[in-house]
């Protein structure tokens, strides 16, 4: 350097930077960096300019500017402000896709996925949203064309779809990928071609007068709401004054004994219409979708089925109904 104007060897470059001494020769080699003059044996020399030209150009990098673009800017084709918009958005996919990963990850570690499972919920995961419609799609077809009941029941699932966010939460993603499983289970399928729809409150209980009727179906629901919402196990001990309640109330109007044949036939009456695994559906849809639950939205019945019957899904008695 000299006494009016300093100038830089690449060494010196980099000392000032911290910019290793073959990154600043490969960007002056592809025209990035041009020197500023060459001193009488060839080496390359830099101003104050080609320094500030050197810290714009590792700051673009940084920020995951590709050198062609970084060469348009220097060269005054585009300004700054234009390039960080696009990257902006660039970066703003890219943070969706790692949360995603992030998401998937999370699902499979917790569930201890087999590498079957890893594959399924990799494929559902990277699907597009045209492509999570084009499923909801084809499975609600599906119904359609099968058998008039199939139909109306596909009608029922279409007024509440499922679709996922391009950012979802972890919920969110677990509620899609076990979605998408039913909808491709034959099985699931064939249970909702097959679902009646519930029965009206005052046709519930065959034989029972309709105004007595939905006044019963009315206060078993309004017992029984609460303890759903609180998460309450059908076949634990909180459920059992839950259940005696329902159980007198019928029994005292119905003037019947209330001995395990009411209880039997109030499971008959409660259990039709009421599939669980489609109930499970609904309840997939509302979280995918980031729906509340409303208070008293969800069917009671299933819930009541269950304790009423005071069996676990292996057929086995209850501790409570053992006793």
């Amino acid at each position: 350097m000299n006494g009016t104007t300093s100038l830089y060897s690449i060494g010196g470059l980099s000392a000032r930077t911290g910019v290793p001494v073959r990154t600043i020769r490969f960007y002056s080699d592809s025209g990035l960096l041009p020197p500023t003059n060459r001193t009488p044996a060839g080496y390359r020399s830099y101003d104050e300019a080609a320094l500030t030209r050197l810290r714009t150009i590792c700051v673009l990098r940084e920020l995951d500017v590709d050198l062609a673009t970084i060469g348009r800017v220097l060269g005054g084709d585009l300004t700054v402000a234009e390039v960080a918009a696009v990257q902006a958005d660039a970066t703003e996919l890219q943070i969706r896709v790692l949360r995603l990963r992030h998401s998937v990850l999370r699902h499979l570690a917790r569930r201890r996925s087999t590498p079957e499972e890893t594959l399924l919920v990799h494929d559902l995961t990277r699907l597009t949203s045209d492509e999570r419609r084009r499923l909801v799609t084809d499975f609600l077809t599906g119904l359609t064309a099968t058998t008039p009941m199939a139909a109306t029941a596909a009608a029922a699932l279409r007024t509440a779809v499922p679709d996922l966010p391009e950012d979802p939460s972890d919920a969110q993603l677990a509620a899609w990928v076990e979605l998408a499983a039913l909808m491709g289970d034959p099985d699931f399928r064939a249970r909702v071609a097959h679902m009646t729809l519930p029965p009206a409150d005052e046709d519930a209980l065959p034989g029972v007068a309709p105004h007595t009727a939905a006044e019963l179906v009315r206060f078993a629901r309004q017992t029984v709401t609460p303890a759903i919402e609180a998460h309450t196990d059908p076949l634990g001990e909180q459920a059992s004054a839950v259940v005696e309640t329902v159980v007198s109330r019928f029994a005292t109007v119905l003037e019947r004994p209330a001995d395990p044949g009411l209880r039997a036939w109030m499971a008959q009456q409660f259990e039709q219409g009421h599939d669980p695994l489609v109930e499970r559906y609904w309840r997939l849809v509302w979280t995918v979708n980031d729906w509340q639950v409303l208070p008293g939205h969800l069917p009671f019945q299933p819930w009541l089925v269950t304790a009423l019957r005071g069996r676990r899904a292996d057929g086995q008695p209850s501790r409570r109904s053992a006793r």
